[in-house]
């Protein structure tokens, strides 16, 4: 197939101009003005935005924990990541404590292929770092798994010490991959939910109260710390607060560079969310909700380049699932639904209000993830020979988010009466129209698994 997208302003990271984008066999194969019609299709996107596919490299599909399954298999969360703009998504697979990282990776291929709508790839969680775990590392970089998770928290489940933590680094770095951690302090939130749980609080804003900013702004340093120390690349995912930041800008100081991604939530919502009863549950997540200072840090964060992604840490949960902690907030699944609601959002709450550019979304929504995350530039950009991952994008559309219109495997909204500005049209993921006026015209399946390159000294 052959398609020819006309007339459509185009948006990279660094550039915005107006021309024709010539697609076949899944590649754009030129960009031009005047390029030849006979195609067997054309898209006419004049007064529309074009956009690279979105990437969201933190997603929980599938995901067992706390007893359940996040509620988002990879069809339906594939599915509504395309509705949103979001071509691609990197998924996190989770070691199981005495176990091995290939059987994990098993575990995980087996749930996404054949059933991924949209394109993906994997982080490995480790979670029990020992002799065997890092004689697989390299195992894991060779199938295109070049980033592994750690966690600072969930004491006795996933965390891991700082010996195992240095351990893995200096593996890792051996082996051309990247470090990425949860950075909350797992001692310090254990003993406060312990403490409140005995003093008979309850509620989910007392799952905000027991992590408290301090407890990530010291794991981020921390972390900060052991990457300056092993040189191994780190990436802190979800941060969220000011004191964390200032951890990442201090690295700057001894000309250490340290990748940041946020999550969309963190830029417009704010822990006043929490005093809303059980009702809070539906934002119950791990790092929680913030304040608005630090809402404004975050923004300014991106704008100096200091945060380079905005995710979602898509981890829904069916409302049946959030009232498992209805007596008990240590309970509540931690988790809330956002895979498609991403590009929108940051649209109309950053270019629509000024607060970023085009170049900027463009970006943090893609760009940078291609990049970090060794995909780069098949993924992540409009160019010649890239994959046509292209969102068409109508930047004058409002719209309602709503759990009567979204497509998320989930019955509530955590957006639901949010007007936005800026509406996602036409997606076409490797040459395909996969989402076109709020219809999906491919199959489960057809999304495909992306081997990632080992991570560059240049990033």
């Amino acid at each position: 197939m052959s398609t020819l997208i006309k007339n459509g302003r185009i948006i990279t990271a660094t550039d915005d101009y107006v021309a024709d984008i010539l697609i076949e066999n899944e590649k754009i194969s030129a960009i031009g003005k005047k390029l030849p019609e006979k195609v067997d299709s054309i898209i006419d996107a004049k007064g529309m935005l074009i956009f690279p596919g979105g990437i969201d490299p933190h997603v929980h599909l599938e995901m067992p924990f706390m007893g359940t399954f996040s509620s988002d298999t990879y069809e339906t969360g594939t599915r509504a990541a395309l509705y949103g703009g979001t071509t691609t998504v990197i998924d996190f697979i989770l070691q199981k404590q005495g176990n091995s990282l290939r059987a994990a990776f098993d575990e995980w291929s087996g749930r996404a292929t054949g059933n991924a709508v949209g394109d993906y790839s994997f982080h490995m969680a480790v979670t029990d770092f020992n002799d065997n775990t890092k004689g697989e590392i390299k195992e894991m970089v060779e199938e295109g798994i070049t980033s592994f998770k750690t966690f600072m928290a969930y004491k006795g489940a996933l965390m891991i010490d700082d010996r195992q933590m240095i351990g893995l680094m200096e593996e890792v770095k051996q082996q051309g991959g990247m470090v990425t951690v949860h950075a909350t302090n797992g001692d310090v939130i254990d003993y406060l939910v312990q403490k409140h749980r005995s003093e008979g609080k309850l509620s989910p804003l007392y799952h905000y109260l027991s992590q408290p900013e301090v407890t990530e702004a010291e794991a981020s340093e921390r972390f900060v710390d052991m990457t300056n120390y092993t040189e191994c690349p780190g990436y802190i995912v979800h941060l969220t607060c000011e004191g964390a930041l200032n951890a990442v800008r201090n690295a700057t100081r001894r000309n250490q560079k340290v990748f940041v991604e946020t999550c969309i939530q963190y830029l417009v919502l704010d822990a006043s969310l929490y005093e809303k009863d059980f009702d809070g549950a539906k934002w119950v997540m791990s790092p929680p909700l913030r304040e608005k200072k630090d809402q404004a840090t975050l923004w300014a964060g991106i704008n100096q380049g200091l945060v380079q992604i905005v995710g979602t840490d898509h981890c829904p949960f069916k409302w049946e699932q959030k009232l498992m902690g209805k007596d008990d907030f240590s309970k509540i699944p931690n988790g809330h639904p956002a895979i498609e609601h991403r590009m929108e959002l940051l649209f109309s709450e950053g270019v629509a209000k000024g607060k970023i550019s085009l170049n900027k979304y463009v970006e943090v929504t893609s760009s940078n993830a291609a990049k970090i995350f060794g995909m780069f530039p098949k993924k992540g950009t409009i160019a010649v020979d890239s994959d046509a991952d292209i969102v068409i994008f109508d930047p004058n559309t409002k719209h309602t988010i709503s759990v009567d219109t979204h497509h998320m495997n989930t019955d509530y909204s955590a957006y639901e009466g949010w007007e936005v500005t800026g509406k996602v049209k036409t997606v076409l993921l490797r040459g395909k129209v996969a989402i076109d006026n709020n219809e999906c015209l491919i199959d489960k399946g057809y999304g495909q698994f992306v081997k990632r390159k080992k991570v560059s000294q240049n990033i």
